[in-house]
């Protein structure tokens, strides 16, 4: 028979848990109501309004967390700091989970508070959830989360009735024009195949529209026996309000783009963020789990599985992490392992002149870009505290980098453990430096163009890289340019763009030293010649397409629409992707 202190505990363990699942609900709860408004949101046009909901969603979370853990102590007392209450919590907690929903975010919630109450430290499988408690089942979706059109219909009227079925309260510019245009761009795809299996094909189309910026996406699958054609349509509003179809997505790589890691997490309305995630992994197979939680919104959650998939990823490699190829940053220091998808940066103690900053400073441009529009070009991250290394793992050359430049974040352990106190992790890419190197003419103008473009969907979006030299952007696997190096960013509106002063005199023309003031924040686009030094084909590559970028004018241009409240509409695939329409109507 238990103890009356062994009881005394077993009471705290149980409200240690039904506190915490309660806390999970209300954030849920929240969560959701902040995303169900994204309909009314969408069909008003209310941009600004997109924009406040998508920062305000992702600080959700981390309140509740904060709330959650600062209840638990006060229902709890001191012995919230003692192990043993946490076994015996994260025991009930399973228990309680066994047959809930969401036990997967859920279980994050509870690792969420344990971080939270003991600073991110020593978190193992004893007190939280390192692993799952459950096993994941195999991909089968419930034919609840999505419509099922009928293979008999005529593709013409099955796609109305696909249109028909968003329910946007909001009118057409030209639905049978848009509809033409969807049945045309399917015939490709589709002639694929013969009579015969085209005409038992079936459509799956998600329940759930999918929202980011200024646009709603609607997500489905052609089924034709074993095979899934993965579809998107991207819906837009004109400038009278009324919607139309930009274009239509079929392939899978252009697909993996629109979910891409470089964009803002859509609004999905669901109650089981899992079923969409396996219904989006099953038409992208290659992406990650991790991905595509974030992709709909539960980033703390895309962090638990990212950590699980790392946890795997070591268990099967011999490989040593090693210093990142590429031009040494002054303000962090990038390690990745040779065959490994992501790097690790870590923020250096101290900084090499002319950088003039501190360490929390750098930690708030990670945290303006990981709540801003990231609008294709920035790269998200994950932010870890605490994060253990098996010190063999490490090469001699990387383990001397990281002492000589951070040693305020290296603790040994002992035996073989080496713990990083903070850190950033981030998808690889190649610095767009040394992928000119090897680049053909080809790929050095669409890589500039690219790279121009990068520089100005950031400006729409009032974000301004601050250091754009070619080391600080890279190139993912679909040769989209990322920029990736925050220590310098700032809102565009915050600077002054000038045109060098023409010399009065001789000897200010002659003067090696500048004869005008510049002050903390003036920034001259001129110079920006400067970043192709040596590299003669990408200058002239950059400038045939983007050399309004060294004129002021264009960077004011751009900040008058940025203060008048004007909204970039960027689009997650190329231009020549887009439906021709006619010209709109005069308002």
């Amino acid at each position: 028979m238990p103890s009356q202190l062994q009881r005394l505990k077993n009471d705290m363990a149980q409200r240690l848990a039904s506190a915490i699942l309660n806390g999970f609900e209300a954030m849920f709860a929240d969560f959701t109501n902040v995303t169900l408004g994204a309909k009314a949101r969408f069909e008003k046009a209310d941009w600004p309004a997109v924009q406040e909901a998508s920062s305000l969603r992702i600080e959700i979370y981390k309140g509740k967390v904060h709330s959650i853990a600062e209840l638990i102590k006060g229902l709890v007392g001191p012995p919230i700091y003692e192990p043993e209450l946490w076994v015996l919590g994260k025991a009930y907690y399973i228990d309680i989970l066994q047959y809930h929903a969401n036990y997967e975010i859920a279980e994050t919630f509870y690792n969420s508070i344990y971080c939270y109450v003991f600073g991110h430290d020593n978190i193992n499988d004893e007190h939280a959830f390192v692993t799952s408690s459950q096993k994941p089942l195999a991909l089968e979706v419930s034919q609840n989360l999505y419509h099922r059109y009928s293979p008999g219909e005529q593709v013409t009227d099955l796609t109305r009735d696909l249109l028909d079925g968003c329910l946007f309260n909001a009118r057409w510019e030209d639905k049978e024009r848009d509809i033409n245009n969807i049945v045309d761009a399917a015939r490709g795809p589709l002639l694929r195949y013969s009579p015969q299996e085209r005409s038992n094909m079936q459509v799956d189309v998600l329940k759930s529209v999918f929202y980011r910026s200024k646009a709603a996406y609607v997500i489905g699958r052609v089924v034709l026996r074993e095979n899934i054609i993965p579809f998107v349509l991207p819906i837009m509003h004109n400038s009278q309000g009324e919607l139309f179809v930009d274009t239509v997505i079929f392939d899978r790589d252009e697909l993996s783009v629109v979910f891409s890691f470089t964009r803002s997490f859509f609004m999905v309305e669901t109650n089981d963020p899992s079923s969409i995630v396996d219904f989006l992994k099953i038409l992208m197979p290659h992406k990650a789990r991790s991905e595509l939680y974030a992709c709909i919104g539960f980033r703390k959650h895309s962090k638990t599985e990212f950590f699980r998939d790392f946890r795997r990823y070591m268990g099967k490699t011999e490989e040593k992490f090693v210093i990142a190829p590429g031009i040494k940053g002054m303000v962090m220091s990038v390690f990745t392992l040779p065959s490994y998808d992501f790097v690790f940066k870590i923020i250096k103690d101290r900084f090499a002149p002319p950088k003039d900053m501190t360490r929390d400073q750098v930690k708030e441009k990670y945290r303006l870009v990981s709540r801003h529009d990231r609008v294709g070009r920035m790269a998200d991250t994950h932010e870890f505290s605490n994060f253990e290394f098996d010190k063999r793992m490490i090469s001699d050359e990387l383990l001397r980098e990281l002492y000589d430049v951070a040693p305020s974040l290296i603790k040994d352990k002992g035996e073989h453990h080496l713990v990083i106190d903070h850190l950033y992790i981030e998808r690889k890419m190649i610095p767009l430096n040394i992928y000119l190197q090897d680049a053909s003419d080809e790929d050095i103008v669409d890589v500039m163009d690219e790279y121009g473009n990068a520089i100005k969907q950031l400006a729409a979006a009032n974000i301004f890289p601050g250091d754009m030299l070619l080391k600080n952007f890279g190139v993912t696997r679909h040769k989209r340019v990322v920029f990736y190096d925050y220590d310098e960013i700032c809102p565009l509106t915050d600077c002054v763009f000038r045109t060098i002063p023409e010399p009065q005199n001789e000897y200010q023309e002659m003067s090696g030293e500048l004869w005008y003031t510049v002050g903390p924040f003036d920034i001259f686009p001129e110079e920006f010649r400067l970043f192709f030094s040596g590299n003669p084909k990408a200058r002239k590559a950059f400038e045939e397409r983007h050399s309004d970028l060294y004129n002021t004018s264009y960077w004011t241009s751009i900040q008058d629409n940025i203060r008048a409240g004007q909204i970039l509409d960027v689009f997650p695939y190329r231009k020549r992707r887009r439906f021709q329409r006619a010209v709109e109507k005069a308002s």
